[in-house]
């Protein structure tokens, strides 16, 4: 496992636990290929700090605040100076408790 400040800069293969705090507003965004999807924002939470979480679709009603969450295989992109982790299409996210 790493930590949220460790997360911030790697790329990919993120193994990571933290807690779900600050869940916003889902929004809906225009794909390239045409279509909508929803997202959201969060942020995760763990001893050394925090990390901006993006929520796609099917995992935005799964994930709460408060929620302890486990992130296997995730990645970080960086978007107008902030890097975000999501799980991306190859990871998984798992709510512990």
């Amino acid at each position: 496992m790493v930590t949220a400040e460790e997360a911030k800069n790697m790329r990919s293969g993120i193994n990571i636990e933290g807690k779900v705090e600050r869940k916003e507003e889902s929004r809906t965004v225009n794909t390239k290929s045409g279509g909508t999807i929803d997202v959201c924002n969060a942020y995760l939470v763990d001893e050394s700090g925090e990390i901006k979480l993006t929520l796609w679709a099917d995992d935005i009603p799964k994930i709460n605040d408060g929620d302890t969450i486990k992130i296997t295989n995730g990645y970080t992109n960086t978007f107008k100076g902030e890097v975000s982790l999501t799980k991306g299409k190859f990871g998984q996210i798992e709510v512990i408790s």
